[in-house]
């Protein structure tokens, strides 16, 4: 098969990283002094909006939270579609970790994908999200986006049907005619599952339906503004939503940006290239250690990989489970890792594996990509949600000729990368519901300041997108982190942590970028 990669990020890199949220709350507590937590309410009371009457009754809700675990959650209604509110409601999960210190209202925070849970985000890695500032101040509210995990969700195949859809090797020679044609085969029965069994909800996961969720749960929640934090995928969520509501925008950082103006053949084009110089970077540094599975140059190491993904393409390794690894599962391996330096050395275990004729090491990486358990289940549905949603966010062209011509582009950016990166516009060609977004630029007049925090070695969401965005933005101002990995708050150094934690709890806007 082949796909377009994931525009944020894989769903689960924050998983692995997580530290227990206990600590931090106790750190926090501790570190709270005169400003004791607060009980935290059963009820959200909603401010009162001006809205239509169709409107009102969502706007209007009192929100109840349960207990569950260390926090509390909720379940909010919100329109199926928001330009018919009376056609029918959805559900939204929240998830919420109320301000240890002195609370100064909620902060929402998205993961990024798009497609990933912000309710297992922050359960599962709440001093991952944030760090102990904002715990102290803010009531940390995840939330799943409509489309995704214990929301209201979409739904498509079944374990089998999805390791077919994402593992199967398509036959023929790639960018041939029968293989293009084969693709579409394929895809055109995903989209076939995903409307039968999802309903009209899959043609209302957009971006601009979630961004209008925000405002909602901004309301519900109580809150005059919005505080948000979005990371990756979540930049575009929290860009879309100051392109609609621009008087409601409060304190907004958006790290790891996407460019709202970038069309789908420029993110893949600057992913090819983000994710080829990252394993550049990779392996200028593997070449320095004892067990580096390479060696010579790093050219002659690019040259090494190239060749596998082509042997790959011609003669997969057969798995223990079943599955053939091809070259776009071996590619999914090689990026999971290249999110962050700190897992570079998992390469070296699946360059070694592969290299001995293996597909374990292969498999394990790329099950993580895709929320794949060990027993063959899927542990969420964020990879139908990640198709959903960008089948909607971004309009496509899989006339083969123009798709031949960005293959060639995207070869010529990322000789190694860029092959497989190609193609990607025949799984929404043929989705069964036309682009709800144009992309272009977003300038939110009238918005408060917004952060925009750019990594110089970012992967998946290259430096540039973030200074397109903070120019784009009327009141958008650049945080740059000079380093790897992508995104960089509460996971880089002091100086970013401290500018955006600054912004969050004083408001205090840096004069200029503090180039951290």
């Amino acid at each position: 098969m082949t796909r377009a990669t994931a525009i944020g990020a894989p769903r689960r890199r924050w998983r692995r990283v997580g530290i227990v949220a206990t600590v931090a709350v106790v750190l926090s507590m501790a570190l709270s002094g005169c400003f004791p937590a607060a009980p935290a309410p059963s009820t959200s009371t909603p401010r009162p909006e001006k809205v239509s009457a169709a409107l009102t009754p969502f706007y209007d809700q009192h929100v109840g939270w349960t207990t569950c675990g260390k926090f509390q959650c909720a379940k909010v209604k919100a329109p199926l579609d928001w330009s018919d509110p009376s056609g029918g409601s959805i559900e939204l999960a929240l998830i919420r970790h109320y301000a240890t210190g002195k609370r100064l209202g909620s902060l929402l925070v998205n993961p990024g994908g798009p497609g990933a849970s912000g309710v297992d985000f922050v359960r599962d890695s709440l001093d991952y999200a944030v760090d102990k500032n904002l715990i102290e101040h803010y009531d940390i509210v995840g939330f799943d986006p409509r489309g995704v995990g214990a929301s209201t969700a979409v739904k498509c195949y079944g374990p089998s049907q999805m390791d077919d859809y994402i593992f199967g090797i398509t036959p023929g020679t790639r960018g041939s005619d029968a293989w293009i044609q084969a693709n579409t085969t394929t895809e055109a029965a995903f989209a076939a599952a995903c409307k039968q069994n999802t309903g009209a909800l899959l043609g209302q996961v957009g971006t601009v339906s979630a961004a209008r969720d925000l405002d909602l749960m901004r309301a519900v929640l109580g809150d005059a503004k919005l505080n948000y934090l979005g990371y990756s995928y979540g930049t575009l969520l929290g860009a879309t939503y100051a392109g609609l509501y621009p008087k409601h925008v409060g304190r907004m950082v958006l790290d790891g940006a996407l460019d709202p103006a970038s069309t789908l053949a420029d993110v893949n084009i600057g992913q090819s290239k983000g994710f080829e110089s990252e394993f550049r970077s990779y392996l200028t540094d593997c070449l320095k250690r004892k067990g580096c599975p390479f060696s010579g140059t790093v050219d002659d190491a690019m040259n090494t990989v190239a060749n596998l993904l082509k042997s790959l393409d011609a003669s997969p390794i057969r798995n223990s489970d079943g599955r053939e690894l091809g070259a776009d599962t071996m590619v999914t391996a090689i990026i999971t890792p290249l999110y962050s330096p700190s897992e570079w050395t998992y390469l070296d275990s699946l360059f070694n594996d592969v290299m001995a004729g293996s597909a374990r090491v292969a498999f394990i990486l790329a099950d993580s990509y895709y929320d794949r358990n060990s027993n063959g289940t899927y542990a969420d549905n964020s990879t139908e949600a990640f198709s959903a949603i960008n089948c909607l966010d971004y309009p496509s062209n899989a006339d083969p000729t123009a798709m031949r011509a960005q293959a060639v582009k995207l070869e010529k950016a990322a000789p190694v990368f860029g092959p497989y990166m190609a193609y990607g516009d025949i799984g929404c060609s043929v989705w069964p519901y036309k682009p709800t977004r144009t992309p272009a630029p977003i300038h939110a007049a009238g918005a408060a300041p917004i952060l925009v925090v750019g990594t110089t070695g970012d992967p998946a969401t290259p430096y540039q997108w973030a200074v397109n965005l903070s120019r784009e933005l009327d009141s958008g101002h650049l945080v740059t982190y000079h380093g790897n990995g992508h995104t960089a708050y509460n996971k880089s150094n002091s100086c970013v942590n401290d500018t955006v934690d600054n912004f969050f709890v004083s408001g205090t806007v840096p004069k200029t970028d503090p180039e951290c």
